[in-house]
């Protein structure tokens, strides 16, 4: 099958219009492949996926006609003015949950129900391929598994990670599957930013007017087994890494702070954390990290590794100036590079979070100064076994490695 994409936008498109916010002002500025008109697909010329204003023009654009379309379907309740049925073009309609059309040309779509308004749906090509379109704020309800892979998904990546998670969970996508973000609103500013948060999705973008070939080999950067997020108090390091996992399913969270018994405050940074987390995943409470990494099992995310270096200074003596020169020092360093060894030969996904101090006031006590420079060594030869390292300054990203 070949799918041409006449939009790939929100339905507003984007920009939006007179929306003052930095992601429309750097797209109305740039335009190019960062403008993004609605997302419409057209499919072999004959099956038409959303029918969005300018549809011919968009068409026309990418070379191609809307003259052979034969079958016209919607994806979701459309806001604002009717939309023009383009001369030669049938009325739009919609597929039931659960029935499916066959047209004249060998393609069959199948309407697949969602947990949103809206219709989802599959579409098998005359010659097997197999693609799966779903509508923004759309995820498929009621998978069953296992599931057969599709060549390609479009869907709003961006908007309802989840829904990859829910995917992926069925074997509904898989490793060659060619995930193809949609629906692309002002929510991620565009450019380089839009297509990491895609790439560790394992998901891409493309501009309006590509046209793909469903079940080619397409070369989309592998999700990292490995990854450090380090940042400032309130920097948003959490929520970077949460963001890095939130399309995968059964994420395992390790929290290594405890739960501190009678600190309010403490208390309800950890209600914050848990609700922002997807209801899939399970937590455990540890700072026993070395048999996570060596074990099989869904992706870990350790949030965070200043807290289990406090639980490893705490073990070792490390406040007491004469344990710590005696045997402190040493059972920490064995204890690190443990870890470290761990995280080189694991063979589970990884997102670990981390402080990253020193760039501030020196402090004010010895002990203070063991943990900051501790930390510092920590951080360092946690990150020689990372593919990817970012830092996290005031919730944007900033790549130091990958």
């Amino acid at each position: 099958m070949e799918l041409t994409l006449l939009g790939t936008g929100a339905p507003a498109g984007l920009p939006r219009p007179d929306c003052p916010c930095a992601a429309c002002a750097a797209c109305a500025a740039a335009l190019g492949p960062d403008a993004r008109a609605a997302t419409a697909l057209l499919l072999d010329g004959v099956l038409l996926l959303d029918l969005t204003p300018g549809a011919a023009f968009a068409a026309a654009r990418a070379g191609r006609s809307l003259t052979g379309v034969r079958q016209v379907l919607l994806s979701h309740p459309h806001d604002g003015p009717v939309v023009e049925v383009p001369a030669g073009v049938p009325q739009a309609g919609r597929v039931p949950d659960g029935r499916e059309l066959t047209l004249l040309t060998g393609h069959r779509v199948r309407a697949v129900a969602l947990d949103a308004p809206g219709t989802g749906y599959a579409v098998t090509g005359p010659e097997g391929q197999r693609l799966l379109y779903l509508p923004p704020g759309g995820a498929p309800a009621g998978l069953e598994e296992p599931a057969e892979s599709y060549d390609m998904v479009l869907a709003d990546v961006v908007g309802r990670p989840d829904a990859l998670a829910k995917l992926r969970a069925v074997g509904a996508v898989g490793p060659t599957t060619d995930v193809v973000a949609v629906h692309l609103d002002h929510d991620v500013p565009p450019g380089p930013e839009l297509g990491r948060r895609l790439a560790a999705a394992g998901a891409r973008a493309v501009p309006d007017g590509v046209t793909l070939a469903v079940g080619a080999y397409e070369d989309v950067p592998d999700v990292p087994r490995r990854t450090l997020v380090l940042g400032g108090a309130r920097s948003g390091k959490s929520v970077e890494a949460e963001r890095r996992l939130e399309a995968f399913p059964d994420v395992l969270y390790v929290a290594t702070g405890g739960s501190r018994n009678g600190d309010t405050e403490w208390s309800a940074r950890v209600s914050a954390h848990r609700e922002r987390r997807p209801g899939s995943w399970q937590t455990v409470e540890t700072c026993d990290l070395v048999p996570l990494l060596e074990a099989e099992g869904p992706p870990l995310l350790i949030d965070c590794l200043s807290l289990w270096l406090t639980d490893a200074m705490d073990a070792a003596g490390a406040w007491d100036d004469a344990v710590w020169a005696e045997r402190g020092e040493k059972a920490l360093r064995e204890r690190v590079r443990e870890l470290t060894d761990a995280v080189r030969a694991t063979r589970r996904t990884v997102v670990a979070v981390s402080n990253e101090v020193g760039s501030g006031i020196v402090p004010s006590t010895a002990s203070g100064r063991r943990y900051r420079d501790e930390l510092g060594r920590l951080n360092a030869g946690f990150a020689d076994e990372c593919e990817h390292v970012l830092l996290v300054v005031a919730g944007q990203a900033v790549v130091l490695r990958g």
